[in-house]
């Protein structure tokens, strides 16, 4: 039976973390919070300790962590998971950019360990109830014999090669398109409110037609039609995950105007909003700028 470590018990960690446990692994886990640590503990899993048990008790360990640095020191820092033990498979479910990817598997494949890296998308919801897509980048065999199955049990996987940073790069695309989405959207909609339009209509109809897309699919209904902008994906999050993805693009010397304005919204809506606002917040952004009461 294989023994699983999970790092990061943060809101997407804990309920990914807890559908291993409905799938019936055996998890060893580790969080800064106690308090998350011994809610998964009261659910069925053993408290690691540190990050450093992990690698001792555990086949396969997983990392769900807010910023590459994290993942960066979880991997390859003094006190990280591989101090003490290999694991014999290591899986980054975090948003930390091919190039870091490239960085641990360099580190760590020579040690024998096989590394994945295994974005994921689909927010709190999808995690909470297994549906999250995971793009993964890592070697085959290994992925087929173990990995494959312990990702089904958390969500959908979505295998993009052998290549280290394939998962990653295959996130920041969809990060890009999601974010974008959210842009235009704003802007489509601030248009047509300042027209005279109903915003429930113009999501029924844009629903109905060419413009749906997953801001209007899911963001307007859920978070900024009802005014709550709580979708449940922070803007400070996202506006880390876009700076990603424009540094991944400008060292592969690849342009992205749309990325650029999406950063400055992002940045605008922290402005504006402070540092817990959702990242649906942007269209209170685009409506001020229009002429609208973004208060409403």
């Amino acid at each position: 039976m294989t023994t699983i470590g999970f790092l990061g018990l943060g809101r997407m960690g804990a309920p990914m973390a807890a559908n291993l446990l409905k799938a019936g692994y055996e998890l060893y886990v580790h969080d800064l919070s106690e308090a998350a640590v011994a809610d998964l503990v009261r659910q069925g899993a053993s408290a690691a300790g540190h990050a450093a048990a992990l690698g001792r008790h555990c086949d396969v360990v997983f990392t769900s962590l807010p910023t590459p640095a994290i993942v960066r020191d979880a991997t390859l820092g003094p006190d990280s998971i591989f101090i003490r033990g290999k694991p014999k498979i290591f899986c980054d479910l975090s948003t930390s950019g091919p190039q870091l990817a490239q960085e641990v598997s360099a580190a760590l494949t020579p040690q024998g360990v096989a590394c994945f890296d295994a974005p994921v998308s689909g927010g709190i919801k999808g995690a909470i109830e297994g549906t999250i897509s995971i793009m993964v980048g890592g070697p085959q065999s290994e992925y087929d014999a173990v990995l494959k199955p312990l990702l089904e049990a958390i969500g959908k996987p979505f295998y993009m090669g052998e290549t280290p940073g394939a998962g990653q790069t295959m996130k920041l695309v969809n990060n890009l398109l999601g974010a974008v989405a959210i842009g235009v959207t704003s802007e489509g909609m601030a248009f047509g409110i300042k027209q005279g339009l109903d915003p429930e209509k113009m999501i029924e109809v844009l629903n109905q037609s060419t413009g749906i897309n997953s801001a209007t699919r899911d963001k307007w209904p859920r978070s900024v039609l009802p005014r709550t902008f709580d979708f449940g994906f922070a803007a400070a999050l996202s506006l880390k995950d876009t700076r990603l993805l424009m540094e991944e693009a400008a060292a592969a010397e690849v342009p992205l105007p749309l990325g650029e304005i999406v950063r400055d919204y992002l940045e605008r809506t922290l402005d504006r909003e402070g540092p817990d606002a959702d990242f649906t917040a942007i269209a209170k952004v685009v409506e001020e700028a229009a002429g609208l009461d973004p208060e409403r």
